[in-house]
């Protein structure tokens, strides 16, 4: 599934300015102790002075056969691909092959309000066309090659969710549409687009359009880590999200992609400018990132259980990119500790070490809850001395035990806190709170 995830790189820190070797390798113990706690793994990259001076590997690209990933392993990257997608978008308009203002209508009339949806409009995902990816149904069919018309047939049958223009909501869909456009104009596969006008360009040896994970081809694999055991997830087919998440890169080279930009070697400074006219922290392809005073831009992204952040401070001339393939952890945390290290800043290490809790307490626990205004009921149940849930369609997720009442679920900031005797859980995320009730 395409996912859209916020990263706000904001933090309070001390202003202690390190050595870059001691920074750089405190760095290195933080996500080797992440590895090691099985928080994560993947590859970790940044720039200074618009140089890449930082890289770190952890984990497996094939965890069955104990293959080790390195800097050449390929990733997907998920929503990154929207920024790829923008910059052809871009590219077109340079060459007067569309505008901005160009409608929808003029390659898919069928598309309830076509007549009114403009490039932009689908660049900013202010269309109203409904995103594919938040149905129940995408789990049907996104492991299955599809074609153009067969995902045309999709999109189409779904309403506009609201009037184009009036407002954002992140619509994979909106970028699929982006994707065939930019194939009828060209009269060329999306896949050669980014090769011919990206990759080849740029000398991105790395980057392209990725199929069937291939690990033989140094190609990692995606996994959750449950019951001490990394255990592969499914793939989703590669047909599906062309234009939305269908590139397959490693950090460094998505680094020399975004330097590229902001130095205008793939559109000019007028055109990157227009791609940063931020509307809802949204501009083309674009999200506006802030850390301490500065403000960058970039995009993160999630596939499967991969998750993937690009982000460039042009103030600083500082670039991180990172991209794991298992992930039980806040990406967040990450983000602001390689931005603190590649700022000269201090961070403190976090202490990994679990709190146990009784199988009889985590018994008590057991059950299947639910609450009003939230959209799926959440079984709860002991596995392994651990506790975990699951909701309704979803895979199970570990919780973390904080105390012996109160657990946490850091990859999605999910933290609940229990209350036996009255058969309550108390559950937040993303500041949104909500009481359920054991049924």
């Amino acid at each position: 599934m395409l996912k859209k995830i916020f990263l706000t790189v904001m933090a309070g820190f001390s202003c202690v300015v390190y050595s870059q070797n001691t920074g750089r390798q405190k760095l290195m113990d933080y996500l080797d102790s992440l590895s090691v706690h099985h928080k994560i793994m993947g590859s970790f990259a940044f720039a200074d002075n618009d140089k890449p001076t930082f890289l770190k590997v952890t984990g497996f690209s094939d965890a069955a056969r104990q293959q080790k990933a390195n800097m050449n392993t390929q990733y997907r990257i998920g929503s990154i691909s929207k920024t790829f997608t923008a910059v052809l978008v871009m590219k077109a308009v340079e060459q007067k092959k569309l505008s901005l203002d160009t409608k929808l209508s003029q390659f898919f009339p069928e598309i309830e309000n076509a007549d009114q949806i403009t490039i932009k409009e689908l660049l900013q995902h202010r269309s109203g066309i409904h995103n594919l990816t938040d149905d129940k149904e995408y789990w049907t069919y996104n492991t299955q090659p599809q074609t153009e018309q067969s995902l045309l047939a999709i999109i189409k049958k779904y309403p506009s969710d609201f009037k184009p223009g009036t407002k954002y909501v992140y619509s994979n869909s909106g970028y699929i549409l982006l994707g065939f456009i930019l194939e009828k104009i060209y009269k060329k596969t999306y896949a050669q687009l980014i090769r011919d006008q990206i990759a080849g360009p740029l000398k991105l040896t790395l980057t392209k359009v990725g199929g069937k994970i291939d690990p033989s081809k140094n190609q990692a694999l995606s996994y959750l880590y449950n019951d001490g055991e990394y255990q592969p997830w499914q793939e989703t087919d590669m047909t599906v999200p062309i234009g939305a998440g269908n590139i397959i890169s490693t950090p460094t080279e998505l680094l020399k992609f975004i330097i590229a930009l902001e130095n205008g070697k793939l559109v000019s400074k007028n055109s990157l400018k227009q791609m940063k006219e931020f509307v809802d922290n949204y501009g083309f392809g674009l999200t506006k990132v802030p850390f301490e005073t500065y403000s960058g831009y970039g995009h993160n992204g999630g596939i499967d259980q991969f998750r993937s952040v690009l982000y460039y401070f042009p103030e600083l001339k500082v670039a991180i990119s990172y991209v794991i393939n298992q992930a039980d952890y806040n990406n967040n945390e990450i983000s602001v500790k390689m931005l603190q290290i590649a700022t000269g800043k201090d961070f403190k290490m976090p202490n990994f070490k679990e709190i146990s809790v009784a199988a009889d307490i985590l018994k008590n626990y057991e059950g299947l809850y639910k609450a009003e205004g939230y959209p799926s009921e959440i079984k709860i149940f002991e596995a392994g001395g651990k506790l975990k849930g699951q909701a309704t369609g979803e895979s199970a997720f570990s919780l973390e035990a904080v105390s012996d009442s109160e657990f946490k679920y850091e990859t999605t900031g999910i933290k609940v806190k229990f209350n036996a005797e009255q058969g309550t859980m108390d559950f937040s995320q993303g500041g949104n709170n909500f009481k359920f009730k054991k049924q």
